[in-house]
């Protein structure tokens, strides 16, 4: 079967994206490091000696990024319920992080070291129906928010990546009620017409429920 037109335009765009030729320049599995590169330059999230979860982290870019930056004293754990290849200074967990399970699984790999920064660049496989992609993403991006609800610090942070449209404004307005402030970032790696967003939420409220 032969590729579709916007497939096509996709592939074109894609091999010829500044970011992705840089990504293999620069050894990173994918652009998207540089998204989380931008935000993190602007509003200093990855400290080092910080214990950082990564949902969803395959293919791993964000990973890479965040163990670099928090460096040998940090503790960065990617989970993805896809296989996903070992990164350097990274503990992989294969689980679907929604299921009790993984807490375990989390909690049993940070070996008592407190979540100071909750990642979440998840995006659903999009139809380019609209009301279909745009309840899935927000699902996605919910989970993530309840992850971080069980799992972070006192004062810890939470990077969300949401689609702007339906849920949106009512997810920022739950997190303003858990966080300190909520912050919205839109790097210069996201594809321009995508929707994507990032929600920053930085200051966890000491209480976790």
């Amino acid at each position: 079967m032969g590729r579709s037109k916007s497939s096509g335009r996709w592939l074109r765009e894609h091999h010829g994206d500044s970011y992705v030729l840089q990504a293999r320049a620069e050894g990173y599995r994918s652009r998207a490091a540089y998204k989380l590169r931008e935000i993190d330059d602007r509003d200093r999230l990855l400290k080092p000696g910080s214990t950082v979860v990564d949902l969803g982290a395959a293919p791993g870019g964000w990973s890479q990024l965040a163990a670099e930056r928090v460096g040998e004293t940090g503790a960065v754990v990617a989970l993805d319920v896809l296989p996903m290849d070992p990164v350097a200074g990274v503990q992989v967990l294969q689980t679907d992080f929604s299921e009790p399970a993984a807490l375990a699984a989390v909690e049993g790999a940070l070996a008592g070291r407190p979540v100071d920064l909750v990642l979440s660049d998840m995006a659903p496989n999009l139809s380019g129906q609209s009301a279909v992609d745009q309840p899935r993403a927000m699902h996605l991006a919910e989970l993530a928010v309840e992850f971080a609800a069980l799992n972070l610090r006192p004062g810890g942070g939470l990077l969300v990546k949401v689609f702007q449209g339906e849920g949106f404004d009512a997810l920022r307005s739950e997190l303003r009620g858990s966080y300190r402030s909520v912050l919205v970032r839109k790097p210069r790696a996201s594809r321009g017409r995508s929707r994507e967003v990032y929600l920053l939420a930085l200051g966890r409220a000491c209480s976790n429920v």
